[in-house]
């Protein structure tokens, strides 16, 4: 039984939402601000997070980035607000999906259904954990390197991501990662030097008729660079190709 938490303060949404979730087989507990909401996740350990944007006592983007530093949950925000750059701002604040009240309880639950399905699919042999030397000069990357043991790796001056456990590591600390930014990272990994358009990440992040945008992706890739380049404003790992969309560079 998957466990769904929302923090949502309108009574009415709150109950209907649970009673149709609950039908749907899974376990919902409901708080109605981001304090106690934050306070029940390590106890609930909840598979999906529903969060809306403006609650009593905390404003939802504050309460996703919180979440983010500890936890890499799938958050779906549900919100009244439905302006471009509210979504955007709540993808780059470590959400992985924006679902628009009022909204379709069928939606909902589908897309529950995708981000907790992707979040927990475990990959196939050639998927496993991949490790990168992290590159020291623009044209200096080291070989990409793979195994399944990622703790005999020499921690220093290392990139992991594992597969297996959601997890990525710079220089062997771990980094916290949205559901979309692990998917865009594996993907590069998986393929170093292939260029990617917007178009073709955004297939390889969105569920199940999620709302993504290029500006997203944008969003997903700036985000990354903070997390593994020594200088974000200066990639060495993420290049942008300039008209068509991203690589990941190594030699």
């Amino acid at each position: 039984m998957y466990k769904v938490l929302m923090i949502e303060d309108d009574a009415m949404i709150g109950d209907m939402v649970t009673m149709y979730l609950k039908e749907e087989g899974f376990h919902v507990i409901r708080e109605e601000n981001g304090t106690s909401g934050i306070a029940t996740i390590p106890q609930f350990q909840p598979d999906l997070i529903l969060l809306d944007l403006v609650l009593p006592d905390m404003d939802g983007l504050a309460i996703c980035r919180q979440v983010r530093e500890t936890s890499g949950v799938p958050i779906m925000i549900v919100s009244m607000k439905n302006k471009i750059v509210e979504r955007v701002n709540a993808l780059g604040a470590g959400a992985d999906d924006f679902l628009c009240k009022p909204f379709s309880m069928h939606e909902l639950i589908a897309r529950a259904h995708a981000l907790i399905r992707r979040a927990q699919r475990y990959p196939s042999m050639n998927q496993l954990p991949a490790t990168l030397s992290r590159p020291q000069e623009e044209d200096e990357v080291k070989p990409v390197k793979s195994t399944v043991f990622a703790a005999v790796l020499d921690k220093q001056d290392k990139i992991t991501l594992n597969t297996n456990t959601r997890s990525m590591s710079v220089y062997g600390e771990i980094v916290e990662t949205t559901y979309s930014e692990f998917e865009i990272m594996r993907c590069f990994i998986n393929n170093p030097g292939r260029v990617y358009s917007r178009e073709d990440l955004l297939q390889t992040v969105r569920g199940f008729d999620s709302f993504v945008t290029d500006r997203a992706i944008d969003v997903h890739i700036a985000n990354l660079r903070k997390k593994i380049e020594d200088n974000p404003k200066e990639p060495k790992w993420i290049r942008t190709v300039w008209g068509v969309g991203y690589k990941f560079v190594h030699m």
